[in-house]
């Protein structure tokens, strides 16, 4: 892939970008064909930047751009693309598997939860296997990958009772498995990152946020964390993600308070202070110029069993 401004690479937000079912879903499983449909086999350079993204293909073949590297394999095969990598491929007619779409807070809290499993690395690098003819030691773990994979699809497709809590579970399983293949050292030959300044600042500042948006710190302490000016973390994110710094963490913010309310029965103010805010009133104001509902309206709408 040749060198491209991050600004010039579409952020595609999944659930956002077409009829995908509930956009507060935290893992989404669609097959590869479908999203051939969607966006085309010959996939222009894009990225995620608040998602990790796997594609498990099953059948048929792929070239893949992935950040400054190329590629070219025939399925089995699977690839992980973390926050903000740019990717595109060209994939043949038949080409089919699955796409596995995650938030990129809940893969990290996965990896704190199963703390020494996992190398940090494998959180920030990009990685390609060829699953084919491997060591026969390594032929379970890869049927259970795709199982894994199987019913997570089968289980975002279904919606029923307890929806989300099964493909958390399920996503944390398959992520695990995943992990372990990485560790056998599948790929050929360890992908060497050489990314954009622009994207280690967003990566390093996404972490922040992730530790620190209920405290509601300001900007300019966030900044000199990440040892840059106010003035350029913001530049950075609106580059990386289109978005101004400070909407990063609102967004984040939100996120969260749309979960609970979804999900808990915690009343309104309790979550206000979960969520750092001294105020329930403002609170509500937050939540309601971004949502056009105040949170009691949002969660009569959406607090139900067929939620998931």
């Amino acid at each position: 892939m040749p060198p491209t401004a991050a600004r010039n690479i579409p952020d595609i937000y999944i659930s956002r970008t077409y009829d995908a079912g509930d956009p507060d879903c935290d893992v989404h499983c669609e097959t590869f064909s479908r999203m051939a449909e969607i966006f085309g086999r010959n996939t222009p350079a894009h990225r995620h930047s608040r998602f990790y993204q796997v594609h498990l293909l099953t059948r048929g073949k792929i070239q893949l751009h992935l950040d400054d590297q190329v590629y070219c394999g025939d399925a089995p095969l699977a690839f992980l693309t973390p926050p903000a990598v740019p990717h595109a491929f060209y994939s043949e007619e038949d080409t089919d598997g699955h796409v596995i779409t995650v938030r990129q807070e809940v893969v990290r809290g996965w990896h704190a939860s199963t703390a020494g499993l996992w190398p940090e690395a494998q959180l920030r690098d990009p990685a390609f296997m060829l699953l084919g003819n491997t060591d026969a030691a390594l032929k379970p773990e890869i049927e259970r990958l795709f199982a894994l994979a199987a019913l997570m699809r089968d289980e975002f497709v279904a919606r029923g009772q307890g929806r989300s809590a099964v493909l958390n579970a399920l996503g944390l399983c398959f992520f695990v498995s995943f992990n372990r293949l990485l560790q056998a050292e599948l790929p050929a030959s360890p992908l060497k990152m050489k990314r954009g300044e622009d994207v280690r600042i967003f990566l390093g500042f996404c972490d922040l946020v992730e530790a620190h948006f209920r405290e509601h710190i300001t900007l300019s302490e966030y900044a000199r964390e990440l040892a840059v000016t106010e003035a350029r973390l913001n530049d950075v994110c609106r580059r990386i993600a289109n978005l101004a710094s400070k909407e990063v963490v609102h967004d984040r913010l939100l996120q969260e308070a749309r979960r609970l309310l979804r999900f808990s029965s915690t009343p309104v103010g309790e979550i206000s202070d979960q969520l750092g805010f001294a105020d329930p009133a403002y609170f509500s104001r937050f939540f309601a110029q971004r949502t056009g509902n105040s949170p009691s309206q949002f969660r009569q709408q959406h607090h139900s069993g067929t939620a998931g």
